[in-house]
């Protein structure tokens, strides 16, 4: 079963007003479903996909009850959808409410540095993260450039040095952390230097220029990353709606350097260890 692990939907008495506005955020960027439910399954149906992680963001401090109350429903009605948490940097009391997501069976949270103004490496992201590694809840977040932002709060650099950091300080040396869009929108070659390698999951949304999804890897170096980082720690993701699921997975799909077992790692066993 082929797992997207990088999906958003929201409420649908606001997911249309929402991808409205986050499109005038970013007109570069297309939509490719309605972002509600029943859009994001009929985009599974078409693409073959049996199950999506979907990532809420919080996207001011105050908003952590009705997100993951949300989330909550989500994971107790369906079994194709499993929703990570969503925490904001300057919420009150972190180690509480990250506690209270995990005893509710959460499997991870989704953090945005560029959405809260708050880079990786901040104390607050810090004492976020250093909690989910000891709570066994893993922490996605956006890495490289946003298109409706001007400064990078998750470089591949900042990021490295959280990842040492709180390995350091916890002594967990297994991944805990999920670096989205292939390590980072536009570093390509500050992932290379900073990321390969370490001892964390890269997601592969955002990552095939060829599909005209706002990024600049080329095919060629989507297949580095994956092989130089090794198979067992790349995930298969796709951020919609604001990518085709369908022609996301055809495309990956088609990857001749990539063998059918090491596909078969990225679209389901990888996921599968994490969601287990």
């Amino acid at each position: 079963m082929i797992t997207d692990f990088h999906t958003h939907i929201y409420p649908d008495k606001i997911a249309e007003k929402t991808i409205s506005t986050l499109k005038k955020q970013a007109p570069a960027v297309q939509s490719f479903s309605d972002g509600t439910i029943a859009g994001l399954r009929r985009s599974m149906k078409a693409a073959g996909i049996g199950r999506s992680v979907i990532l809420p963001v919080a996207t001011r401090k105050g908003q952590f009850d009705t997100i993951n109350r949300f989330a909550a429903e989500l994971n107790a009605s369906c079994n194709d959808l499993v929703s990570f948490g969503g925490i904001h940097p300057d919420d009150d009391d972190p180690e509480e409410k990250l506690g209270s997501l995990k005893k509710q069976g959460f499997r991870g949270i989704k953090i945005h540095p560029d959405y809260t103004g708050t880079f990786i490496d901040d104390p607050k992201y810090i004492r976020i993260i250093t909690e989910c590694a000891r709570l066994g809840l893993m922490v996605v977040t956006h890495a490289g450039v946003d298109p409706a932002f001007d400064v990078i709060h998750c470089p591949p650099e900042k990021g490295r040095a959280v990842l040492d950091r709180v390995m350091n300080e916890t002594g967990i040396a297994k991944p805990f952390m999920i670096f989205a869009h292939l390590g980072g929108i536009f570093m390509h070659e500050e992932v290379k230097k900073h990321l390969i390698g370490s001892s964390c999951y890269i997601d592969i949304s955002c990552s095939f220029a060829a599909l005209g999804s706002f990024c600049d890897t080329t095919d060629s170096q989507v297949v580095e990353v994956i092989k130089k980082h090794g198979t067992d720690k790349i995930l298969f993701a796709t951020d919609s709606p604001w990518n085709d699921q369908k022609e996301y997975a055809d495309h990956f799909r088609s990857l001749e350097s990539i063998t059918d077992k090491e596909k078969d790692m990225i679209l389901c066993t990888n996921a599968e260890k994490i969601l287990a």
